[in-house]
């Protein structure tokens, strides 16, 4: 099968933030970033929780709004932070593209070529694009509504409320070899307060005996790490489009390197056909 990305990688946003320090984990940032090279596409979460914290160091509070309207200027204020700290460990070679998207460019056809199509010139143009959904303009009750219109219209519909979802669909889009999402935990548990119980590999001898596996693991996965989050069973729901196409899924913890992850020299769950 031909692929036209190496990987279309997802680190959550837990993941660049040191609980111990409550601040940036700039460790994260430098592993991510030192290992991205053209034919990768990185989708990142992060920027509300570092505008958040970028404001409580810069006014001694939170904003004292509704969470809805605050997470609006907390994720316009972490944006250019976010990005900053990937620019400053990206290789000084390459070129480093921001990209926000929301839900109404995979939900048209026009709108997602376009987008597929500027990611592909990023391989030759040797830049790699950092994408995140556009939490700064996004308001909750218009995409609702937005969704509602297009959804008698259209069975597969995309809402990126979570970036492992956003990711999936970019890997469906751009026909990427892998997707790695790097998370807390080293991959999916069958038990959340055991982590010697890391399932390493979800597979079948075909796509139908995949997802039958991913179902029944999905039946194992509880709760989630922060509020608003999906949790590992929304992972394994939103990876499936990336499966159905031939893409390989691994699941990660953020603790290690894109190259050893991929090299296998690190446990974490992979997820694809044998």
């Amino acid at each position: 099968m031909k692929f036209d990305f190496e990987l279309v990688g997802k680190v959550g946003s837990m993941a660049l933030i040191s609980k111990q320090d409550n601040d940036i984990d700039y460790n994260i940032f430098a592993r991510i970033s030192r290992n991205l090279k053209p034919g990768y596409i990185w989708v990142s979460s992060g920027a509300t929780e570092i505008g958040r914290l970028d404001y409580i160091k810069r006014n001694g509070k939170e904003i004292d709004l509704p969470i809805e309207i605050a997470k609006t200027d907390y994720a316009a204020q972490g944006q250019c932070i976010l990005m900053e700290n990937y620019r400053r460990f990206i290789n000084p070679e390459y070129s480093v593209r921001q990209v926000l998207v929301e839900h109404s460019h995979f939900n048209n056809h026009l709108c997602e070529k376009h987008l597929g199509e500027m990611l592909k010139r990023c391989v030759t143009q040797k830049a790699i694009p950092i994408l995140n959904y556009n939490d700064a303009i996004s308001d909750e009750e218009n995409r609702k509504l937005e969704i509602k219109k297009i959804s008698h219209k259209n069975h597969d519909i995309v809402q990126c409320v979570d970036n492992d979802e956003t990711a999936a669909r970019v890997a469906k889009l751009v026909r990427a070899k892998r997707l790695l999402i790097l998370s807390s935990t080293e991959g999916i548990l069958k038990d959340s307060n055991d982590p010697s119980s890391l399932v390493e590999e979800i597979s079948g001898k075909d796509l139908y005996e995949v997802i039958e596996n991913i179902d029944y693991h999905k039946t194992l996965c509880k709760g989630a790490s922060r509020v608003l989050a999906g949790g590992a069973g929304a992972k394994l729901e939103f990876i499936k489009m990336a499966v159905e196409v031939g893409t390989e899924v691994v699941i990660a913890s953020s603790k290690y390197s894109i190259d050893d992850i991929l090299s296998g020299k690190v446990k974490s769950t992979k997820i694809g056909l044998k």
